[in-house]
């Protein structure tokens, strides 16, 4: 099994917009090894999420590769993206997105059932997970009784209830105070270091970058280090 997580080579995209071609993405090359985070930063509309989207196989390039961990996807069927979604990739964005009928434990619970878990286990990882991220007592509480940085916390446990070689975090703390940021920054840590998968989070928050392994800005359609 490759060590890299995820690898981008040569990704190209291309957006019309107004009858004009406007290259998002310009043979955009990096790489995500397992056990690391790595910010991804650059001026907004810069195309962080689009290199997001097309990393989480949520949509496919003009040209060139994604491969996670260690299998190209570039002429994979859409059923074939789909498990790899299912067993490899974890997203987190902005917004928790979490079910509102739901309790905070059942949103955990969800993706593993959805993925052919028995509903008993999925249950006590899903508990697991919620410990981990310090909300074991809100466990029965619906999103609508929690506060913003509650909600975000369940929304990364859920993220990583499937056991993904690959999170993939939008602007995780955007919607949050500073305070609370770095709390629920914290607990994204803590859960990448525990489960040792590879982390890749845009950001427009500099501290939280620098508290990262390693920090890429996307400019002019290329991934460049910092």
């Amino acid at each position: 099994m490759s060590d890299l997580a995820l690898e981008l080579k040569g990704v190209t995209r291309t957006f019309e917009q107004g009858g004009r071609k406007l290259s998002v993405l310009r043979e955009a090359e990096m790489y995500l090894a397992r056990g690391e985070i790595v910010a991804l930063v650059g001026p907004s509309g810069a195309g962080k999420s689009t290199l997001l989207h097309i990393a989480g196989l949520l949509e496919r390039p003009d040209a060139g590769d994604v491969v996670v961990t260690g299998e190209s996807c570039a002429n994979l069927p859409e059923a074939d993206r789909t498990r790899l979604r299912r067993s490899s990739l974890g997203f987190v964005y902005q917004f928790h997105h979490l079910l509102p009928e739901f309790s905070a434990l059942e949103n955990v619970m969800l993706p593993q059932m959805i993925a052919g878990v028995a509903k008993s286990t999925a249950r006590g990882r899903a508990g697991e997970l919620l410990e981990m991220v310090g909300l074991s007592d809100r466990a029965t509480h619906r999103p609508g009784q929690l506060s913003g940085g509650e909600q975000q916390r369940i929304a990364i446990a859920r993220s990583v209830a499937n056991a993904p070689a690959v999170l993939l975090a939008d602007e995780p703390t955007g919607n949050l105070d500073p305070g609370t940021a770095g709390a629920v920054f914290e607990q994204l840590l803590k859960l990448v270091r525990g489960a040792g998968l590879g982390a890749l989070v845009a950001t427009h928050n500099l501290d939280l970058a620098s508290k990262m392994d390693r920090t890429l800005q996307l400019l002019d359609g290329k991934v460049e280090t910092v």
